[in-house]
């Protein structure tokens, strides 16, 4: 299987100590959009078909990111023979209640992203004093451990930052527009401190409303020509970055954009040389890896990761990879 390109900026920053549990493992299949509830896998031969998980995740409906986290989690729940139900809400009160709802149902085990620990809190640590294991992922992973989880799956987001922020600076970059589409989603400003410190300089955060793109637009052109000399945006995103690039063109500005995360559009304009890199934090396994995790767990005490995260990136797709990768993410995988 193709695998993305890492720049020497981030090759050194991250290991990636997923792969050797979903190579054998790895389907196509998938599930509805992120937003609704969803449950796959009861004809796997894995020897798990009496065990039920839940997966309860912060991403909006429709969100393409998300989309392919649930691809992963309902396909491993197929191959291993076990129930999945994929359930998200971006409100965090409203995810915390869903966690309540899993520990109701006595499910034997709960995967949660976690960009608002403090108001999931609760809600983690009586699954886990209720005898459910819970496995965190995408983000959290630096208060997950505290709660009570088991493991995380995610990219670290300071490193993965500094990474973007070198790539730039690789480019030429020296006055980078960060955007974040969520407010007080922790791992969004750990990418923006992030990437300052690989640029090494500073670089202007700027907040937007990932549910109303038009008026994102409307903002980065404006953050655009109030400062001429911003050389380059990068999007925290994959829906952000196509609206950054029609920002530029509005406001006339030369600057380039980069953005975290893949989606067809980003595919096409990386493609198209309008978007200079993705960081790609391979989300696909973000769901497929904690039903495994949590398999072995309930049924053989095994845990993953000896206390650390297992990374699932980052890693750059750019104009030397972005054909190989097209595919995959065509099939819901990338």
């Amino acid at each position: 299987m193709p695998r993305p390109r890492r720049s020497s900026a981030i090759a050194l920053l991250s290991i990636v100590v997923a792969a050797p549990l979903v190579l054998a493992a790895c389907t196509t299949e998938g599930g509805d959009s992120g937003g609704s509830g969803g449950s796959g896998g009861s004809s796997g031969d894995g020897g798990g078909s009496d065990l039920s998980f839940a997966v309860i995740t912060h991403g909006s409906a429709g969100d393409a990111f998300w989309d392919v986290v649930q691809n992963g989690a309902e396909a491993a729940g197929e191959d291993l023979g076990i129930s999945v139900d994929y359930q998200s809400d971006g409100d965090p009160q409203r995810q915390a209640q869903l966690i309540d709802a899993a520990v109701n149902q006595d499910v034997d085990g709960i995967v949660v992203s976690m960009a608002n620990p403090d108001a999931l809190q609760d809600s983690v640590e009586a699954a886990v004093e209720a005898g459910i294991p819970v496995v965190s992922i995408n983000s959290g992973g630096d208060r997950s451990a505290a709660f009570g989880a088991i493991g995380h799956v995610g990219q670290d987001e300071a490193i993965a930052g500094r990474g973007a922020g070198a790539e730039l600076a690789s480019g030429g970059a020296t006055n980078v527009l960060c955007v974040m589409h969520e407010a007080g989603n922790i791992g969004l400003e750990q990418r923006c401190s992030g990437a300052a410190q690989g640029l090494g300089s500073d670089v202007t955060p700027v907040q937007i409303d990932i549910n109303d793109l038009q008026g994102a637009q409307s903002t980065i052109a404006s953050q655009l020509q109030a400062d001429p000399t911003i050389d380059a945006v990068l999007t925290l995103n994959s829906a952000v970055a196509a609206v950054a690039v029609e920002a530029a063109t509005d406001a006339g500005s030369e600057a380039q954009v980069a953005t975290f995360d893949l989606d067809q559009d980003v595919i096409s304009g990386i493609q198209a040389g309008d978007i200079a890199f993705a960081v790609d934090q391979q989300q696909y396994e973000q769901g497929y890896l904690p039903i495994v995790m949590l398999k072995l767990y309930v049924q053989n005490l095994n845990t993953v990761g000896g206390g650390q995260p297992v990374l699932t990136g980052p890693g750059i797709v750019d104009e030397s990879n972005v054909d190989e990768i097209a595919d995959l993410a065509s099939a819901g995988t990338r």
